[in-house]
């Protein structure tokens, strides 16, 4: 979710009208960029034509900052589809990571699979057709990373941001577990988000903002993660940059200007 910073698009079209008061959605193209939108200009989610599988939006990049924090994950919950960045990013990285995204538009749905050149559906890779609020509840300590970006083409969606809904993500995760999600720190309900948070992950809460337009990826874990000294985060990201190509380094600055820390330690 792009929520600034409008760029200009010489080729836009309307892909599917809107159904059951879901927000239309759009795709647009500048250069070997193509963009998908819901119901305004606000860039959803980007993907380069030439290189599918690179994280083009700053905030879809800081949602994997969370692969600081322990091991690699074996199970992946999506809510949110949009353009499938973090999808196909998960599919050429973490390929032995089974992967299950939920999206409640089936209008998303079909366009991601169209347009956005989204991996073979099978054993590792599925698309759920559901409410990310209710689908979650099947799951206990079972899914080792979920992963939220929910927009309804105007602002966060409510239901992906209610105490039951953290609470019933908390009980989906495994013991490791790290709930994230891509929130906007403009949006006037930003505090109220984040302290509900706070309070079903007892603390074990971190901000980690995008490199521009305000949004924050917000990770909350089920245990205290390691590893939480900055040495060992700072060598942890080159080892990760080397491995994915994205700005780690660049993750754990904005980790130590943004939380509670001491001198040696990020206090979570």
């Amino acid at each position: 979710m792009l929520v600034a910073g409008k760029a200009c698009h010489p080729f836009r079209r309307r892909v599917r009208a809107a159904i059951d008061e879901m927000p239309e959605v759009e795709i647009s193209e500048s250069g070997n960029i193509r963009s998908l939108h819901l119901g305004s200009e606000t860039v959803q989610s980007s993907m380069n034509l030439d290189e599918p599988a690179d994280l083009v939006l700053s905030y879809t990049r800081a949602m994997m900052g969370f692969l600081l924090f322990g091991e690699e994950p074996q199970h992946i919950l999506q809510i949110g589809l949009g353009g499938g960045s973090i999808t196909r990013f998960i599919d050429e990285y973490l390929p032995n990571a089974r992967s299950l995204v939920v999206e409640i538009n089936p209008q998303v749905i079909a366009v991601a699979r169209a347009f956005f050149q989204m991996p073979e559906e099978g054993e590792y890779f599925e698309i759920i057709e559901a409410d990310g609020a209710d689908y979650v509840k099947i799951f206990r300590e079972s899914t080792d990373a979920i992963l939220v970006d929910g927009f309804d083409g105007v602002q966060i969606v409510d239901a992906l941001t209610t105490e039951d809904f953290f609470m019933d993500c908390r009980r989906a995760l495994s013991p490791h577990g790290v709930f994230v999600a891509n929130w906007w720190s403009g949006d006037k309900r930003y505090q109220a988000f984040l302290e509900r948070l706070l309070e079903v992950f007892e603390g074990r809460v971190i901000e980690l903002p995008s490199a521009s337009h305000g949004n924050v990826a917000v990770m909350a874990f089920r245990q205290s993660p390691h590893p939480v000294s900055w040495d060992a985060l700072e060598f942890r990201a080159d080892q990760l940059e080397c491995r994915y190509g994205i700005e780690f380094g660049d993750f754990v600055r904005r980790i130590k200007e943004s939380n509670l820390h001491s001198a040696g330690r990020l206090l979570i």
